[in-house]
């Protein structure tokens, strides 16, 4: 009787135990379900597609999570006007309320980006600014970009209220502002004191404690969004920079693989350079399956050329198959086409210095067959019997020109110079190559 007291007793306590945990859990859920969510997404390194892929996921994901607002982290030197451009409008097709919190810096287009959200929390050591728009050698754009730019700029301000000259000043070294150190001739650049003061930032904070509790949600259930591994391959893949060498690389190692016997590292190299652009690209959302069965027609009309010889029929359909395909993965038929350019240029230079330079030595030997069969390597089709020059003989058959003939009892396959010669006439042999026996009318 004792013994299944006892048994009763530790029952009992651990079903206690085990409703005490279902209740704190319950209540856990519960003061979370009205608690605010807070999305923390990074806006690191350089504006580009793979970027603006990566923020188009965060602010679905946010959606989809009942997101009350959105944080942008951001630390970024600029990048690309197009992709900056689609950011914005991102931003401003989101009813999430958003707020950028710049530490440590908005540069260029991020100054841009900035300007689109609701709100700007500048961290004390914070910059915004010196956004001019500059091509891909770093020169200041044509004056149409200019143009284009400065009116974005100014829409972004003038979009939350905030006076556009400033926003132009960070773009146009010709406005005077010599009161915020950007005087004519510079660009403005805005510390997080002088921001507050000129209406582009509504608070400084030292950390996300201090943001939020300026946003008043300071509660909230904080969701950090981070970039995946394929997110960051693709950034790094459509970058403005990495694709021309990719697209590079690409060529020059189907174009050697093409003057080598079967498939070996170049082809290896080439196929993986061209692979990782389109995995890139489809990541940012650029290249759909048509790209990759161009692709894959392009490989195939490649290793035909490789293994079948067709006179550069195959290699030439294959490389066009190729180009189109990253012309469909493109996100700028005009710039994709300039990054072609540019990779046709080199790969064309660096055949050329390699072919000259190392030849048939050191990695081409083993690349380029190298080996003939010539004649004083003793390789020989035909033996030449010079011994028969001169001999008499009679034909047996008409010589059209070739026939038959007969020279002391051993019958030969001869040829004329030219000319007709009846059956029985009597004949010379003038020449002899290999096979070749040449003959004339003897008189």
């Amino acid at each position: 009787m004792r013994r299944h007291m006892l048994r009763f007793s530790f029952v009992c306590i651990m079903m206690a135990i085990f409703l005490m945990l279902v209740q704190a859990l319950v209540h856990s859920n519960d003061e979370e379900a009205g608690r605010p969510v807070v999305f923390f997404i990074p806006v690191e390194q350089a504006v580009e597609r793979g970027l603006e892929a990566f923020m188009s996921r965060s602010f679905e994901a946010a959606f989809e999570a009942g997101a009350d607002h959105i944080v942008l982290e951001m630390n970024t030197p600029g990048g690309a006007v197009d992709a900056a451009g689609n950011i914005a409008k991102l931003i401003q097709d989101t009813d999430i309320p958003i707020t950028t919190f710049v530490n440590p810096d908005a540069i260029s287009a991020g100054a841009y980006i900035a300007l689109n959200t609701d709100r700007i929390v500048m961290h004390p050591n914070a910059s915004m600014g010196s956004a001019a728009v500059i091509d891909g050698a770093g020169n200041a754009a044509d004056e149409k970009t200019q143009s284009y730019w400065l009116s974005r700029m100014e829409a972004a301000a003038e979009l939350n209220d905030r006076d556009p000259i400033y926003a132009l000043a960070m773009a146009d070294r010709n406005i005077d502002l010599p009161e915020v150190r950007a005087p004519e001739g510079e660009l403005l650049t805005l510390g997080a004191n002088q921001a507050l003061e000129v209406g582009y930032a509504e608070a400084i904070a030292s950390d996300r404690s201090e943001l939020l509790e300026f946003i008043g949600l300071d509660n909230a259930i904080v969701e950090d969004m981070e970039v995946s591994f394929a997110e960051q391959l693709a950034r790094f893949v459509t970058n403005p920079i990495v694709i021309p060498i990719l697209l590079s690389i690409g060529s020059l190692g189907l174009v050697l693989e093409l003057y080598s016997p079967g498939f070996g590292v170049p082809g290896i190299m080439g196929a993986s350079a061209l692979l990782l652009f389109f995995f890139g690209h489809m990541i940012a959302g650029f290249a759909g399956w048509e790209s990759f069965i161009l692709l894959g027609v392009g490989f195939t009309l490649i290793l035909i050329e490789i293994f079948i010889p067709g006179f550069g029929i195959f290699g030439l359909l294959g490389i066009g198959s190729v180009i189109g395909g990253m012309l469909l993965a493109s996100f700028s038929m005009t710039s994709m086409l300039i990054y072609i350019a540019i990779a046709i240029i080199v790969t064309a230079v660096a055949a050329v210095l390699i072919f000259k330079y190392f030849g048939f030595r050191g990695p081409m030997k083993k690349m380029v067959l190298t080996d003939s069969t010539s004649n004083e390597k003793g390789y020989i089709t035909n033996e030449t019997r010079k011994d028969l020059v001169g001999q008499i003989g009679e034909t047996l058959t008409p010589l059209r020109p070739a026939g038959s003939a007969v020279f002391e009892n051993e019958r030969l396959d001869v040829v004329t110079e030219g000319g007709y010669i009846e059956q029985g006439s009597k004949i010379e042999i003038v020449y002899t190559a290999g096979s070749r026996i040449v003959v004339r009318e003897s008189k």
